[in-house]
């Protein structure tokens, strides 16, 4: 349920409202837009919907939120969220590119990787310490060695990162290192994990199951937000369907769809996407032109040495390819780089 303020409520009269909803066992969530504000309303909504409270001072009308995410949905917030992280806005004019290796490895290959991929316009490096991985046998990543790695090259070269937190009792720690956690296609429903976040207030990147319908993934940011983080941004990361021959099926129906029921940001993986480094730059420009708000992809100095999604990830000299034709289409669709 949303309450809908007149544009001239005093303070005192919000406040009123919203302790008497607090009285009643519930919690509120204020979002203030640019000519009025909407209060939030979370809980048991039986209790308040006895409740005459359109009777109250500055009050403009009590709105019943049909969807299950209320936090999240366009009825609670109409205009679309910006995140902000440092200097960095994500869901704003600028289309954000974040570039890096699937993991991080050493040192001497990350900060390679993140020299270029600067060069090239992106404004966030994606590299990951920790590695969730199907087979137990796989590489699991360095763990905190390279989140010192990840931080020691963003301080140096000049950019934001981003990496996977794959448990609750981390985000304290990743916390130390990183400035976006970003919340796994397989960790998308560990709700400890998405309430652990919440409670941090730390900006989260959230990819979508890799079987979960938008609705699942717009309740599981739900999580997230109902622990007043609204830093969250989404990334489409392709689904599992029948087909075979790419890795994943990529979702471009889940940007405009989401963008029509959320006010979060979307971005895309192509790379995670597709499974095929020559497919990701057409899959880009496809994603801007959709509306995405960034993009994440993989990118390795020499992908045929990666350690882990060579196959996938584009080498500097093809990322910069990419970005120059994902420029364009961000200029045709009125937005930039």
């Amino acid at each position: 349920m949303i309450i809908v303020l007149k544009s001239n409520t005093t303070a005192d009269e919000k406040k009123r409202i919203i302790d008497k909803v607090h009285s009643l066992g519930l919690k509120t969530m204020v979002s203030e837009g640019v000519e009025r504000s909407i209060i939030g309303v979370i809980g048991e909504e039986d209790k308040i919907r006895v409740q005459p409270l359109e009777a109250y001072p500055g009050v403009e009308q009590v709105i019943a939120v049909l969807s299950q995410f209320k936090l999240v949905s366009r009825e609670f917030k109409p205009q679309s969220s910006v995140v902000k992280v440092k200097d960095v806005a994500i869901g704003g004019e600028e289309i954000v590119i974040m570039g890096g290796p699937c993991a991080i490895e050493n040192l001497q290959t990350l900060r390679e990787i993140a020299v270029n991929v600067k060069k090239s316009g992106a404004r966030i490096l994606r590299g990951g310490a920790f590695k969730p991985r199907t087979s137990p046998y796989s590489f699991q990543g360095l763990g905190v060695e390279g989140l010192k790695i990840m931080k020691q090259v963003c301080d140096e070269v000049g950019l934001l990162s981003v990496t996977e937190v794959i448990d609750p009792r981390d985000v304290e720690l990743m916390a130390k290192y990183v400035d976006i956690m970003q919340v796994g296609a397989r960790n998308m429903q560990n709700f400890n994990l998405l309430k652990e976040i919440g409670i941090s207030k730390r900006p989260v990147l959230l990819k979508r199951g890799m079987m979960a319908t938008i609705k699942e993934f717009l309740m599981s940011a739900e999580y997230i937000l109902n622990e007043d983080n609204f830093n969250v941004i989404l990334c489409e990361r392709g689904i599992r369907t029948f087909e075979t021959y790419t890795r994943n099926t990529l979702d471009i129906n889940a940007v405009p769809a989401i963008k029509m029921l959320s006010h979060l940001p979307i971005v895309v993986d192509p790379s995670h996407g597709t499974g095929k480094w020559g497919l990701v730059t057409p899959v880009s420009r496809a994603a801007v032109a959709a509306g995405a708000d960034g993009l994440l992809v993989e990118v390795h100095v020499h992908p045929e040495e990666a350690v882990s999604d060579g196959t996938q990830s584009l080498n500097t000299d093809n990322f910069e390819k990419m970005v120059k034709e994902v420029r364009a289409v961000a200029e045709a669709v009125g937005r930039k780089i």
